[in-house]
């Protein structure tokens, strides 16, 4: 035979297409490069064209197209036909056997292997061990998957770890505590704003016991496998092992790097934890959750799908409603729970959720999606808790801000997407930075003396550049603002974004950001013990719009509520108003405190509430009297007489002025 045909098929994760983690061809090595010693080996010089096709179990199958040319004669296998762009840069090494030393060499390979946790901390600084590093800021523990540098050069936390520039052989080596199925190594360079550092190619080692190595080796050739790296400092790469090892320890040891550069990268080990023969070893418990939810990603078509699940199960207590669209068109889907969905009931409070301001931060996503199930499946069930939050308030769960950047992140995948890709929306905005400025106009009229007597210190209006027709404000913005304004939000938390300060200056509401995780996009099966993780926290602070006194501004003679009655709390530079119907909240720790109501036209009248330790808002209610000017208006708009008691009051006025 003058020639060699080869097939070879590889598998996506077997989370299956939900991830997106697609693979792609070999990358081209062709870029400047500085061989670290001679006599390693060169990266290879014709790729792999792999192409997916969609298995029947939902795993995602790729065959490879191979060109060889001898003797001017080709030899071609055809293609499956294509079913899904695969963007991904990702490498697949030929396959090699199992060396002698690994527990199961036996078992099946498995390339749908979790990340080991480098990116999300799981894996502490102490198991991350390098030959060298070239300062602090450099050292092993920086060496995580998407770690982001200080603002200086040199900072104490710098964006990578990066051998010394001496070290001739250079290597870093993680620590996975137990027996772990390595399936796959995921690398990128240097993040800084001041150097470019990345490893082009490297090769990847195991140890049981961290004395006693053993490579990726190449069938054809019975060498180590040589697996191409990074392009660019940002772009993560995954290179699928040729088989599954089964070791305790991992090294990846770098071999060549970009020219002028240090030997530099970031990492995440995808690893799947296994029983030890011998039983010296407990297995790794997998996280979870006994709650019956659904624990995966969604994109914008299964969110909808799961939201419309949730509102048949619960239609008593669920509304979905939109707030507008996306600049790509998408709904921005609301999720409303209370026992009278739809309606502003008299005296109770609106609090909101907000999630995905960053289309790539898809934890805060997945805990609102799952927080609608689980209070509706709670309600059901009769949990005391959670009937009485559905009963006393109304939720409003906005699951995605940004749905627009969710879907290429999604597309990515969960450990591919990087730091920045599906952050903004389709106009390249960063809805975080979006919304106006208020914070400056009233910082300086504070200093001018203008506060509260001249500029309010509540419901700052919108600066006139920001309400140009021309202004840079995206779609998304622009709903979230009209949705501020339509509904009286007293409790708000933004599941990662700045709009906290907007809202707080420009409406009722009270705001708080959540940094949720060191890991914005986690592994699917990291969602149940995220959940865990924040299901009581997420319940307890809707409970807080509790705290504080709460009341309703009438007026003295219709008995009918009071609309944008002023709400001052004395040593407070902060004023809160009332809703269209009279009703207020306002968020207080416990102690005494005096209360004023005041309302244009309305005599204005102090009281003293007292915020105690006990669950509930204290009860503080207001009655106003019209001022005898008002109440003339009134009386002279409608063709009434004046009584008697006015005429003599305004006419004891005018003898005061005179």
């Amino acid at each position: 035979m003058w020639g060699l045909l080869l097939v070879l098929a590889a598998f996506a994760p077997a989370v299956g297409p939900a991830l997106g983690v697609p693979r792609n061809s070999v990358l081209d090595l062709a870029q400047p490069a500085t061989t670290k010693v001679p006599g390693s080996i060169p990266a290879p010089n014709s790729s792999l064209a792999q192409l997916p096709a969609e298995t029947a179990n939902g795993t995602s199958e790729r065959h490879v197209r191979i060109r060889i040319i001898k003797k001017k004669k080709v030899v071609m296998k055809k293609r499956k036909k294509l079913t899904r762009p695969t963007p991904l840069v990702t490498a697949r090494p030929l396959v090699t056997p199992t060396p002698a030393g690994t527990l199961n060499p036996a078992e099946k390979q498995e390339t749908g292997c979790p990340p080991l946790g480098l990116e999300s901390l799981r894996v502490s600084d102490s198991r991350l061990e390098a030959s060298s590093s070239q300062s602090f800021g450099l050292g092993p523990h920086r060496g995580r998957l998407n770690i982001q540098s200080g603002l200086e050069d040199g900072d104490l936390y710098d964006g990578a770890w990066c051998a010394e520039e001496q070290d001739a052989d250079p290597w870093f080596q993680v620590d996975a505590g137990h027996p772990t199925r390595f399936s796959g190594v995921i690398t990128q360079g240097r993040n800084s704003v001041w150097r470019y550092d990345w490893v082009t190619s490297y090769k990847v080692q195991f140890s049981n016991d961290s004395r006693t190595w053993w490579g990726s080796r190449n069938h054809s050739s019975g060498m180590d496998v040589v697996f191409p790296a990074n392009s660019d400092p940002e772009t993560p790469v995954l290179n699928l092992l040729p088989e599954p090892q089964v070791a305790r320890f991992i090294r990846l040891l770098p071999q060549t790097w970009l020219q002028g550069g240090t030997p530099c990268l970031r990492a995440e080990i995808l690893a799947c934890p296994v029983s030890d023969p011998n039983d010296l070893f407990l297995e790794a418990s997998a996280p979870g959750s006994s709650d019956p939810l659904d624990f995966r990603h969604h994109n914008y078509k299964a969110m909808r799908k799961l939201m419309k699940q949730v509102h048949e199960q619960c239609p008593n207590i669920t509304r979905i409603y939109s707030i507008g669209k996306s600049y790509q068109g998408l709904k921005l889907y609301v999720m409303e729970m209370s026992d009278q969905p739809g309606e502003h009931e008299l005296g109770e409070p609106e609090v909101r959720y907000v999630a995905g301001m960053h289309g790539n931060e898809a934890l805060g996503r997945e805990l609102l999606l799952l927080l609608m199930q689980f209070l509706c499946h709670e309600f059901l069930r009769g949990n005391p808790r959670v009937t009485r939050l559905l009963t006393e308030m109304r939720i409003h769960l906005l699951p995605s801000m940004n749905p627009d950047g969710y879907e290429i992140a999604y597309h990515r995948g969960s450990e591919l997407v990087g730091w920045a890709e599906g952050r903004w929306n389709n106009q390249s905005i960063d809805l975080n930075h979006n919304f106006a400025d208020l914070n400056t106009p009233l910082w300086e009229a504070q200093d001018d003396g203008k506060v509260p007597h001249i500029v309010p210190n509540h419901h700052l209006p919108l600066p006139t550049y920001y309400t140009l027709p021309n202004a840079t404000v995206a779609p998304e913005t622009r709903a979230v603002i009209k949705w501020m304004k339509r509904i009286p939000f007293v409790l708000s938390a933004n599941l990662h974004g700045g709009m906290n300060d907007f809202s707080y200056l420009h409406t009722n509401c009270f705001e708080v950001t959540v940094e949720l995780s060191c890991d914005k996009f986690p592994h699917e099966n990291e969602l149940p013990q995220e959940w865990e993780n924040n299901k009581d926290a997420l319940l307890t602070y809707l409970e807080q719009v509790r705290m504080g006194i709460a009341g309703v501004v009438r007026d003295k003679d219709t008995e009918l509520g009071i609309a944008d009655a002023v709400i001052a709390v004395d040593g407070i530079n902060h004023d809160v108003t009332t809703a269209w119907g009279g009703d207020y909240w306002r968020l207080l720790t416990p102690g005494d405190y005096m209360v004023t109501a005041s309302a244009e036209g309305y005599h204005s009248v102090t009281r003293n509430c007292r915020v105690t330790f006990e669950e509930g808002p204290f009860p503080c209610n207001f009655v106003l009297t019209k001022t005898p000017k008002q109440r003339l208006r009134e009386l002279l708009a409608a063709g009434a007489k004046v009584p008697p008691d006015l005429r003599r009051r305004l006419e004891r006025l005018r003898g005061l002025k005179d």
